[in-house]
């Protein structure tokens, strides 16, 4: 359970009654209760002993600690859910897909793989959907081929790595090859524990522990935090789907149901290794898209099997209480001139996709400018207050379409003509037309009115 401002006040200076106003708050009770809801740090107290202190941001910290993969644009962050269920509020940190590489495959594999990672890109409601790690794996017993593989795999890609290797001197070599990219290191187990933290104590970075069940996890756990290494993540060893599913549940659960902090830490799943078949493999990866591992690792892929996956990861992960939206701005839509027609819509991803895609149909490039609308949709948006001529009409001076024109003609959604007198008053040197109502009739209208125009 989270800390409550009752609990906390109770630990501040004289029970809570010193009320020194120098944290900035009129009560060490107000105080209390900002630091509960995140509004404030511990070190905003100066009469806090350090002791408590620790205690308090121990207590405080999220129930499953963040941990990040790699370093800069392409760094993975997986952690801090606060939620079983993603109704009750929403996912946070989605789960990086990785694409294995093993040092015992050919070269012409290898190098197909990582061409693959750098080509498998897909646009997406103004997204840019794409895996994110590699997991290179030792699998040869020759060191120096692993070596050579981090080393190629870091030369020609800057996304984050996954280190696998059973031998902990061909991981912690690896590990010195591309420390800089802060690597996850795989498995630390039982037998191998005190010799990782023994080899990365000086400069820690993440590590995933292995073990054959849940409870083995703890004890690896509780002695990577007393080595002061807090970046984990947990891998329980499940064997198969029916295993997985129990194993990630009982983690969650354990660590936001029961504030049980041995397992408060973002996980790991491997249907390249448990999958059977390529098919078996995808639907353990949406499986573990729900239930819920921070890191999916995959043998392989294609366009027909992760384009799939990274749209029921994007639904997944897509706050419920937020509509997709796109941005607000002036779009291009099959290179426009400055003959071409302007039209309006709002920003509701599934509108701006709707309408762009009818607008592509109708082989009439044009100008398609997007209202910021809460991600609304337009007649939805006109109700709201929030698609209306006096907010178009400033949107329209302030995207630069004046200067891109030499018309003066903007065509509005049929379903909110209405506006169109508004319009007039905030555009007077504009023409104000009702396009259609519904998008589907664009393919024909377009044309038409542009050769009305000419006419």
């Amino acid at each position: 359970m989270a800390l409550k401002g009752t609990d906390i006040v109770k630990r501040l200076p004289d029970a809570g009654k010193k009320n020194c106003r120098e944290c900035g708050f009129p009560t060490c009770f107000a105080f209390a209760m900002k630091l509960a809801g995140g509004g404030a740090t511990t070190d905003k107290c100066p009469y806090l002993s350090a002791e408590v202190q620790a205690e308090l941001e121990d207590a405080l910290a999220p129930p499953i600690k963040l941990a990040t993969i790699g370093t800069g644009e392409n760094a993975l962050r997986i952690g801090n859910e606060e939620v079983v269920y993603r109704h009750e509020k929403t996912f946070v940190h989605q789960p990086g897909i990785a694409l294995l590489i093993s040092d015992k495959e050919a070269e012409a594999k290898v190098d197909e793989k990582i061409k693959k990672m750098k080509e498998l890109q897909f646009p997406w409601v103004g997204l840019t959907l794409k895996a994110d790690l590699l997991a290179l794996q030792f699998e040869s017993g020759d060191k120096a081929k692993f070596e050579a593989l981090v080393k190629k795999v870091c030369d020609n890609t800057d996304f984050g790595i996954v280190l696998i290797s059973e031998d902990v001197d061909a991981l912690l070599s690896a590990r010195s090859i591309c420390g800089d990219r802060k690597p996850l290191l795989y498995p630390v187990t039982k037998d191998n524990i005190d010799k990782v933290i023994s080899g990365i104590k000086d400069s820690p970075t993440p590590v995933a522990v292995k073990a054959s069940g849940v409870e083995d996890l703890v004890p690896l756990t509780v002695k990577l935090k007393d080595a002061g290494i807090e970046e984990v993540v947990l891998d329980p060893g499940s064997k198969n789907m029916q295993e997985a599913i129990r194993d990630q549940t009982l983690i969650r659960r354990a660590a936001l149901k029961q504030n049980f902090r041995p397992l408060g830490y973002p996980t790991i799943g491997f249907p390249c290794f448990t999958a059977k078949d390529e098919i078996r493999e995808i639907l353990f990866a949406a499986m573990f898209v729900i239930k819920y591992p921070g890191i999916i690792v995959l043998s392989d892929m294609d366009e027909s099997s992760l384009l799939p996956l990274l749209v029921h990861r994007l639904n997944i992960y897509t706050d419920p209480r937020i509509p997709m939206s796109v941005e607000e701005k002036l779009y291009e839509v099959l290179e426009p001139n400055e003959e071409s027609p302007v039209l309006v819509t709002s920003n509701w991803a599934l509108t701006y996709f709707i309408v762009s895609g009818e607008v592509e149909g109708s082989k009439v490039p044009s100008w398609l400018l997007v209202k910021e609308a809460e991600g609304l949709g337009v007649l939805t948006a006109w109700a709201a207050g929030k698609f209306s001529g006096d907010s178009i009409g400033p949107l329209v001076k302030k995207s630069g379409i004046e200067n891109k024109v030499k018309h003066r003609r903007l065509i509005i959604p049929g379903k909110v003509a209405r506006i169109r007198g508004e319009l007039e008053e905030a555009l007077p040197d504009w023409e104000i037309i009702v396009g259609p109502r519904e998008a589907g009739e664009i393919p024909a209208y377009l044309p038409a009115l542009v050769q009305k125009w000419k006419n």
